[in-house]
């Protein structure tokens, strides 16, 4: 090749390296975005969650999305991760809706609400019914994206000073309930009161609270409320499966190339799994150990049970009737949970109930 000839090719292959390379750093740009949590860091369960998800966005990016979390109080206090996402304080959070019931009621039926669905029925609403669809349309007045995080499973019913035989026993407590169920308990007199995870046992050692929930034993015991309160009362009806979300800023979540986008879904799904593998592990030994500390377990009576789901439902419809969002929600929720119970207690229902019946005498 003569000299005037190579020196075209190479300024020829310079241009076509000039174009192409522009395309990939454009699919492909060093981001690096903030996540504030909800949750405090010695909640591995819940915050850990944050953490494998930004590992998982980190390293199918080879590092070039990199996303920083923080626990809550860090940036913004836990239950404020709503407005900094909301007004761009940072990119990301992770939380769970039914703390922002006082900006409207229907953010708490995305998350968890008494004798709602359970997990794997909010997975399935989310994933292949209207969940979803009806989440986006919500989420967008509130200059977010949303995206399933993480799910805690069934939850406990709570830690109280004294014992719970009967619906009035709520009347007077002043309890840390989260979310909806506050609400609904109201009915039965209780003092609901919403307190992010760390001001929890603080409250109850003071006395400034007479109960208290949170999310089962595994948590429970990392916040250590089997110190001052001995009774532990089940199953938390108003959680049957509470869904955790990851907020995204809406614009800035329309501003990520597609396979960065891709790139979060995938990494949110992986971690929806997992945070309810987690409790599902850690759970059974926890409620050992609670067991060994002197705590006592209670289960709800039946006759609290049936006056819990009746005051649910009269609030259910008392604000169903005067909101439109959450009458939209909750109709489609509702419709889900009656169709997936069909299927429930046919099979999953009639084999786990063999299988705990079988334990017990073996």
């Amino acid at each position: 090749m003569k000299r005037r000839q190579f020196i075209a090719a190479l300024g020829a292959g310079a241009a076509a390296a000039a174009i192409a390379k522009p395309a990939i750093a454009q699919s492909m740009p060093e981001l690096r975005w903030r996540l504030t949590a909800s949750w405090p860091k010695s909640l591995d369960t819940l915050y850990g969650s944050c953490e494998s998800f930004a590992k998982y966005v980190s390293d199918a990016t080879d590092g070039k999305f990199q996303i920083q979390t923080f626990a809550a109080g860090e940036i913004v206090p836990g239950l404020q991760t709503l407005d900094a996402v909301q007004n761009g304080t940072v990119e990301m959070g992770h939380t769970a809706y039914y703390y922002y019931i006082g900006k409207d009621p229907t953010w708490a039926l995305f998350c968890a609400v008494p004798f709602g669905l359970n997990t794997r029925q909010q997975n399935a609403w989310f994933y292949e019914g209207d969940g979803q669809k009806l989440m986006d349309e919500f989420g967008a007045k509130y200059n977010t994206y949303n995206l399933l995080m993480g799910n805690t499973g069934c939850q406990m019913g709570g830690w109280f000073n004294k014992e719970i035989k009967e619906p009035g026993d709520f009347s007077g407590l002043k309890m840390r309930i989260g979310g909806w169920a506050g609400k609904t308990l109201q009915k039965l007199g209780l003092i609901p009161q919403q307190l992010a995870a760390g001001d929890i046992y603080p409250a109850l050692e003071k006395g400034t609270i007479d109960a208290a929930e949170w999310v089962g034993p595994y948590d429970d015991e990392k916040l250590g409320f089997y110190k001052v309160t001995k009774y532990y009362y089940y199953p938390g009806w108003w959680e049957g499966g509470t869904t955790n979300h990851l907020q995204i800023n809406l614009a800035k979540w329309n501003s990520l190339p597609k396979n960065y986008q891709s790139v979060i879904r995938a990494a949110a799904g992986a971690v929806n799994v997992e945070q309810t593998a987690r409790y599902d592990a850690r759970n059974p030994q926890a409620l050992k150990r609670l067991v060994a500390h002197g705590v006592q377990l209670r289960p709800f009576s039946m006759g609290v049970m049936e006056a819990c789901l009746k005051a649910s439902n009269e609030v259910n419809a008392e604000t169903a009737a005067t909101n439109p969002d959450y009458k939209k929600v909750l109709d489609s929720m509702q419709a889900y949970r009656n169709d997936e119970y069909l299927w429930w207690q046919v099979a999953e229902y009639s084999f786990d109930s063999f299988q705990i019946r079988s334990r017990t005498k073996g």
